[in-house]
């Protein structure tokens, strides 16, 4: 059966929402056999910079000889983009036949993100991965990736986001997404906020776990040529190339080198090469992807404030006269807080709706912005929204496209003319 057919059957699951907890994913696995016993995991946890951290780790096991499965969500274009062996990107021909098993041993109430991730340990274990490098979806103690058994875990910064689920607060959301740690296991954090840092050094201590913090236990410093000087736990590197790009990538790329140190406390051997050559080898699509052309293309995945911040620090490395923003959010995020960094930044604003369910309609924004007393134009899709900016842009503008990872992969899958359907979860 082709994946189209079997992934009909898949999305019918999204009727049932997002439903906390581990119990059913928890029976699923069982009547797989347990798939997630056969390899060790990796947790990520944390509100941005999840993907990157996963993708320079993976490069890292990976050029260490091992066979390394990577779990991401959501999907830019392709739902096969989830799931990456040794780096690439799982055939659709074997993922339908995967997906079908998972599938039939599926409980009927089991959600859709519960059987995604099933379905990763499942393939895991059929590819006889050794590693796996797992990224939450947008929770932690309830996410249905807590149901694996975790070697360590990474927490990239938690700000707030997905506040109707995780909750209201910095500590009541550090509190959700810290609670997948096992205890007696090392974490390893990246810089936090002064209401999370003491939430995560609290629970660390008193459950028996290690804590690796970025800025205490390791460093890393950007030099004047973009190069990385990282001074770690063991093993110190000068000169690092980093392979995906954005000035906010520095810290994602020494959270992972300090995390390949952690696991090599773990029995898990790393050849010294092996951390250099996986940060410059790593790649991650939609993080400041730039597409050549005349006004260049610049796509970025933020979708909440702290990430915006990111994209408008990491805009003082690019080079242009003026920034035309193209932008489109979920109804469900905090529109007015989100754009407070980049709308200073911007010379033109262009508003779009997503491609997706529960998009905020694009003159909804419109309105947003002029409340604020910011002048944007209303255009419809993704796309005439990108047709709206290059007409009114000279050559040497940046047109920025921001604000959802589903609108990053609509235009992904528009350059590559393909159809796209955005899945949330």
């Amino acid at each position: 059966m082709p994946l189209t057919a079997v992934l009909e059957k898949l999305y019918a699951r999204r009727r049932f929402g997002i439903r906390p907890g581990v119990d059913r994913v928890g029976k699923l696995l069982g009547r797989l056999g347990n798939p997630e016993h056969s390899f060790r995991t990796i947790h990520l946890v944390g509100t941005n910079g999840k993907g990157s951290t996963a993708a320079f780790l993976s490069a890292i096991l990976i050029n260490s000889g091992y066979t390394v499965g990577q779990f991401s969500s959501p999907h830019l274009v392709r739902f096969t983009e989830r799931f990456r062996i040794n780096g690439d990107e799982y055939p659709a021909a074997k993922l339908a036949k995967h997906l079908d098993t998972v599938l039939a041993a599926a409980p009927d109430e089991a959600t859709f993100f519960e059987i995604t991730t099933a379905l990763a340990a499942y393939l895991f274990r059929e590819e006889g991965i050794e590693l796996a490098v797992m990224e939450a979806g947008m929770g932690g103690r309830s996410d249905a990736t807590a149901a694996l058994p975790g070697s360590a875990t990474i927490v990239t910064p938690i700000s707030l986001d997905h506040t109707d689920y995780l909750g209201s607060t910095l500590s009541e959301i550090a509190r959700e997404k810290c609670g997948i740690i096992e205890p007696g296991t090392p974490v390893i954090s990246a810089l936090q906020s002064d209401e999370v840092a003491p939430y995560l050094e609290t629970y660390c201590r008193e459950n028996g776990c290690r804590l690796s913090r970025l800025g205490r236990e390791f460093s890393i410093e950007k030099q004047k040529d973009g190069t990385l000087d990282y001074r770690g736990i063991g093993r110190s590197f000068t000169r690092l190339v980093v392979g995906i790009p954005g000035s906010y990538q520095t810290g994602n790329s020494g959270v992972a080198l300090a995390a390949a140190e952690i696991i090599e406390t773990l029995g898990i051997a790393i050849p010294e090469a092996a951390f250099p050559s996986g940060i410059r080898r790593a790649s991650w699509p939609g993080r400041m992807e730039l597409i050549a052309g005349t006004p260049p293309l610049l796509l970025d995945g933020a979708h909440n404030p702290a990430g915006a911040a990111a994209v408008a620090d990491a805009l003082r490395e690019y080079h242009y006269n003026r920034l035309l923003l193209v932008t489109g959010v979920c109804s469900d995020k905090d529109a007015a807080g989100l754009y407070l960094p980049l709308t200073p930044l911007a010379d033109a604003i262009y508003t779009v709706t997503p491609a997706i369910d529960r998009a905020l309609i694009d003159q909804e924004l419109t309105d947003i912005f002029r409340a604020q007393g910011i002048p944007s134009r209303p255009c419809g899709s993704v796309i005439a929204g990108i047709a709206a900016a290059r007409h009114d842009a000279t050559a040497d503008d940046l047109i920025l496209v921001c604000g959802s990872l589903f609108l990053v992969g609509e235009v992904k899958a528009w350059l590559e003319q393909i159809d796209y359907t955005g899945i949330r979860g």
